[in-house]
């Protein structure tokens, strides 16, 4: 049963006066009514109603969309006190919020904790300077590291957002990019593949050919080193690629790169490679093993669509592997349990 549940509210793009390659914010919010105070009372609202008596460990409000420190301080503080509101009645648990590096200063911060914000994620990208320029970010690298500090030392939980694949983005970049921000130790972080979308200035660069994309193939095979990475640092990954509601209305993937699943694709690329390292230890004459899972880790496992299932059957056909669910093991982790 789920234990955590999240309130989100959209903010749009209002406050960002930024025009990276990839956000097509601002052509949605140029159609988009600004969110009230009175909108973030009544979302907070229609969701308790549905939340109440199911024995949740933990609500928390996040405000999602936009740079929300980005905002008027006047307009933050309307959404904050409304959480806030909530918090101190014991309604909800936390308050959440995603920004820039380069929108957080003293003075933000200051107001973040007058209103008990606890969780500030930043929109980070890339620790490489070639790809923060390429994709139009504005800020630098130095802001990441000054922002981090800020956020850390006042006390605020720390996540750290990636995109992989950005123009001028390679493996490579990636993986120190991973590196960088486990060595800041965030408490959380999200990886997100490259998605073209309709009205950005990447949709233009794929169509006149100067921005190739990533292919799905490229983007699992980064993101499941990043992801190693991460965890072993002890980070929490909260996300592996979009929702299907971050693709918007009216826009599409042009480079064919979303999947739905994605996240069981990386993590199933993972779960397969630590299978394969097990069987690689086994005797010629092995003719039957058990490979067993956590209830959450058997899909994993198994692959998305079976597809770590196929592999081994085709890569070890006088070898009949099963697969088993046990409670006794620790999620994200594949055991050798019964051989023959």
């Amino acid at each position: 049963m789920k234990k955590h549940a999240i309130i989100p509210i959209f903010i749009p793009h209002h406050g960002c006066p930024n025009d990276c390659v990839f956000c097509n914010q601002k052509i949605i919010t140029a159609r988009s009514k600004p969110v009230s105070a009175d909108d973030v009372r009544s979302i907070i609202e229609t969701y308790l109603s549905t939340l109440s008596d199911r024995g949740l460990d933990e609500i928390e409000v996040a405000f999602f969309g936009g740079s929300f420190t980005g905002i008027p301080i006047d307009q933050q503080t309307a959404y904050l006190k409304i959480a806030d509101e909530y918090k101190q009645k014991g309604l909800i648990d936390k308050i959440h919020l995603s920004t820039r590096p380069d929108y957080i200063d003293n003075e933000i911060l200051a107001n973040l904790k007058k209103h008990h914000v606890d969780v500030i994620e930043l929109g980070v990208q890339s620790f490489d300077e070639e790809v923060l320029l390429l994709s139009k970010r504005g800020h630098t690298i130095d802001d990441v590291y000054k922002a981090c500090k800020l956020i850390k030392d006042e006390g605020f939980t720390l996540g750290i957002q990636l995109m992989i694949g950005l123009p001028g983005d390679t493996k490579e970049k990636s993986v120190i990019s991973a590196q960088k921000a486990a060595a800041l130790s965030p408490s959380l972080a999200r990886l997100y593949p490259t998605v073209i979308l309709e009205d950005t200035q990447l949709a233009e660069m794929y169509r006149n050919g100067t921005y190739n994309g990533i292919s799905e193939d490229e983007a699992v095979d980064t993101c499941k080193d990043m992801y190693r990475i991460l965890t072993d640092a002890g980070i929490k990954v909260m996300r592996v690629g979009l929702k299907s509601t971050d693709l918007v209305t009216n826009s599409s993937d042009l480079g064919g790169n979303y999947h739905p699943a994605f996240r069981q694709l990386v993590e199933g690329q993972i779960a397969k490679e630590d299978m394969l390292k097990e069987i690689e230890k086994l005797p010629e004459n092995t003719n039957s093993i058990t490979f067993s899972a956590s209830p959450k880790s058997f899909s994993n496992m198994i692959g998305h669509k079976g597809i770590n299932k196929k592999y081994f059957e085709e890569k070890f056909p006088n070898i009949n592997i099963s697969y088993e669910m046990d409670e006794t093991i620790a999620d994200g982790h594949y055991a050798l349990t019964k051989t023959v």
